[in-house]
C-alpha cells in the first residue's frame, strides 16, 4: 500500500522508486562534487587574475617611477650640454686671431661664413679649409 495514497501498490513499482531514488540520489551527489570542483577552479582563477592585476598594477608604478626618473636624468643632461657649451674654451691659434684682426673680427665672437670668406681671401685653399676647422672646432664659425 502506498501512504501517501492508501491505495494498493504493485511490488515492481516499489522497487522501480527504490532504484529511481537511488538513482537520483547519485546524480545528486555527483551535481555537488561537481560544484565543488567548479568552486576550487574558480579560487584558482580568481587567485591568479588578483596576482596577475597586482603585477599590472605595480608595473605601472614602476614604469611612472622610472619615467619621471627619466625626466630628471634628461634635465640635468640637458644643463650639463649648456653648461659645458658656455665653459668650452674658444681659443684660436696666433695666426687665425691675426688673420681675422687685420680683418676687424674679434677671435671669440661668432662669425658668419661670408665675412670669413672675405678675411680669407689672401690664403691657399688648404690654408682655407684649416682656419675653417679651427674655428669650427672652437665653436665660433656660424
Amino acid at each position: 500500500m502506498d501512504p501517501e495514497t492508501k491505495e494498493a501498490t504493485p511490488e515492481g513499482s516499489t522497487e522501480q522508486e527504490t532504484t529511481t531514488t537511488d538513482r537520483l540520489a547519485q546524480a545528486t551527489q555527483s551535481l555537488a562534487e561537481a560544484l565543488v570542483n567548479i568552486n576550487a577552479q574558480f579560487e584558482s582563477l580568481h587567485s591568479k587574475v588578483d596576482r596577475i592585476v597586482a603585477a599590472v598594477e605595480g608595473s605601472d608604478l614602476q614604469a611612472s617611477a622610472e619615467s619621471s626618473r627619466l625626466a630628471e636624468l634628461e634635465k640635468a643632461n640637458h644643463d650639463l650640454q649648456a653648461q659645458a657649451a658656455r665653459a668650452r674654451r674658444k681659443t684660436l691659434s696666433p695666426l687665425v686671431t691675426t688673420l681675422l684682426a687685420k680683418e676687424g673680427v674679434e677671435g671669440d665672437a661668432l662669425i658668419e661664413t661670408p665675412i670669413l670668406e672675405k678675411a680669407l681671401t689672401g690664403l691657399s685653399i688648404e690654408q682655407r679649409i684649416a682656419v675653417k676647422a679651427e674655428l669650427a672646432r672652437a665653436g665660433i664659425l656660424m
